[in-house]
């Protein structure tokens, strides 16, 4: 078993990965491998034609840094528990510090992976609010596309945050929307007659009024500042700073 950057052979092995260890709906998994994809951004671990585990990573920055988004980390369910994902996210480390990378963010989905990156020493970074509210009075609300979400957040950003941009955002865009307002930007997914605000920048008060102007009953936002542990970080050169803000996991 060996660790390669994937040939487009491995594709269907890496979909068909994806599909047993996050069980998405085939669009996203399909609109991941069009838009988010590239191959020299992904490391698997292959014993002849099959992909015993994986991981993908997205360029983003912070204080003119540059960082590796670490994402979809994922072990075959005939493969676990034999320290699959230890030795590829080693392998991850070894690379991206070799190609100047200055830090790997990563976004744990529980306590218990939260425990299974520290061990490998990631610490928590960033911490984010998380609110629910119900529909007020409607704001004017404009849909935006990738390029201008990314362009406008740029303003947006509290101090520290993490610049995401370029092929994060247009995969997101497939199955997320990108809305602005007069004091607020907005990255959300409507789930039937509800909205997960993924990040809302700028007036936090101004919920309400975008689930009315969307016609959605209910949602809940993530936004800057609160107490909710978020992000986790590895540093790679030792003389730069932590992130202060990340915002756009992509869940």
């Amino acid at each position: 078993m060996e660790i390669v950057t994937p040939e487009p052979r491995h594709i269907p092995g890496l979909a068909q990965l994806w599909r047993l260890a996050f069980g998405d709906e085939e669009a996203i998994i399909q609109g991941f491998f069009a838009t988010g994809f590239a191959p020299q951004r992904c490391r698997c671990l292959v014993s002849g034609s099959r992909v015993a585990a994986a991981l993908y990573w997205f360029d983003c920055a912070c204080r003119g840094r540059k960082l590796a988004y670490l994402y979809a980390v994922a072990t075959h369910p005939d493969h676990r528990r034999q320290g699959l994902c230890h030795r590829l996210m080693a392998d991850a480390r070894r690379l991206l510090e070799a190609e100047g990378y200055s830090g790997i963010l990563l976004m744990p989905a529980g306590a218990s992976q939260r425990r299974l990156y520290a061990a490998m020493g990631y610490e928590t970074c960033t911490k984010v609010a998380e609110f629910s509210c119900a529909a007020g009075v409607p704001l004017p609300l404009k849909e935006i596309s990738p390029e201008e979400y990314g362009r406008l957040r740029r303003d947006f950003l509290p101090a520290g945050g993490v610049l995401q941009e370029g092929s994060a955002l247009t995969w997101l865009h497939t199955f997320a929307r990108f809305y602005t307002g007069e004091d607020f930007l907005l990255a959300a997914a409507a789930r039937e007659d509800s909205l997960l605000g993924m990040e809302l920048l700028g007036r936090q008060a101004s919920a309400p009024g975008i689930l009315a102007a969307l016609g959605l009953k209910k949602g809940t936002f993530r936004a800057p500042g609160g107490k909710i542990p978020f992000a986790m970080y590895l540093p790679l050169d030792p003389t730069a700073q932590p992130p202060d803000y990340f915002g756009l996991a992509l869940d």
